[in-house]
């Protein structure tokens, strides 16, 4: 790959990033030329014009790309670790878990007390995931087993949830239960972006800290230790920081799936296969699609406004098999 195209790389995605951004306070229900735009946001424009946005759509927007930032980067993160291109934050079950534990607060009206038991429910649920992996990491030396581990919690938390979406106490419970299950950034505000800022930093810092021992993992374990990583470390941080983002990314905008696999696998073949220089444009790539799909939600012609979560998986599910299907194909 030439310098140039490689080099030009983050800062073409960091300028996509921003016109898609851009372009989600542009265009809703009722669209805004860019000169009102551009008003709004440096606070000259008409009242009703900042508020459109202020207050809905540049924060629908960045919660967006936040949340494709979080997934991309432990999309790329897990599958430098796990040596798996299929591998994403669903795959370890730290979102499923986090789902299920929010889940929990809309069953039994926890919400209705607070609207921050939400997202305080994610996190928690993610850092308890996030835990049972991390002490599997330090007993077990086997790759094969955390994968394993990460698909029974995956498997109890979705059967969980299953189990109280049976149960669902009354119509408007079982509505919330299954919007929050599906995904979506509509009606995000500052505030929310603000509770979950704390979680994504230290995660997304922990995964570019630790990002260099992922390319030493491409030698193998056995090279990878004999050339001073320590295996236990790198796996215990990059599963913490990874269920942190990924936490934070279910308490802001519930489940979204697909994106943490597709991103780094586009991105890959620019950065010559290497593990620790996918991570940051895994996370700006995964963050445009996010924002570029929610622009599509809301533009639809439906009755109703699709959720990301769908929307996201629409695209993500078949480029999931067109992955796999190349894996086999290079294995044969």
């Amino acid at each position: 790959m030439p310098l140039a195209p490689r080099s030009l790389l983050v800062p073409g995605l960091a300028v996509a990033c921003a016109i898609a951004i851009f372009a989600a306070c542009l265009l809703g229900s009722t669209p805004l030329p860019a000169g009102q735009v551009l008003d709004a946001l440096f606070g000259g424009a008409d009242p009703a014009d900042r508020l459109v946005v202020w207050s809905i759509r540049l924060p629908r927007a960045l919660a967006a790309f936040i949340v494709g930032v979080a997934l991309g980067a432990s999309g790329a993160a897990l599958q430098g670790l796990l040596r798996n291109p299929l591998a994403e934050p669903g795959v370890l079950g730290v979102s499923a878990s986090a789902s299920l534990t929010a889940t929990f607060a809309l069953y039994y009206g926890v919400v209705a007390v607070t609207p921050w038991a939400l997202p305080i429910s994610a996190i928690i649920g993610a850092l308890l995931a996030t835990t049972i992996i991390a002490l599997a990491a330090v007993r077990t030396r086997s790759v094969v087993t955390l994968i394993l581990i990460g698909v029974g919690l995956s498997s109890f938390a979705g059967a969980t949830m299953t189990l109280l979406l049976n149960f669902a106490p009354n119509p408007f419970s079982l509505a919330d239960m299954i919007s929050w299950s599906l995904g979506s950034v509509a009606n995000r505000s500052f505030d929310d972006i603000t509770f979950v800022a704390p979680f994504m930093i230290v995660g997304l810092t922990i995964l570019w800290v630790t990002r260099r021992g992922l390319s030493a993992l491409t030698l193998g374990e056995e090279a990878a230790s004999a050339v001073g990583l320590n295996l236990q470390h790198q796996r215990i941080l990059t599963v913490l920081g990874a269920g942190l983002v990924t936490g934070a990314s279910v308490a802001l905008a519930g489940a979204i799936g697909f994106v943490g696999i597709v991103a780094p696998h586009v991105v890959r073949p620019f950065v010559d296969y290497d593990p620790a220089r996918t991570v940051l444009p895994s996370a700006l790539l995964a963050g445009f699609i996010l924002v570029v799909a929610d622009i599509g939600v809301r533009l639809m012609p439906t009755d109703s406004e699709l959720k990301l979560g769908v929307v996201a998986a629409i695209i993500g599910a078949p480029a999931f098999i067109w992955i796999a299907i190349q894996r086999r194909a290079l294995s044969d």
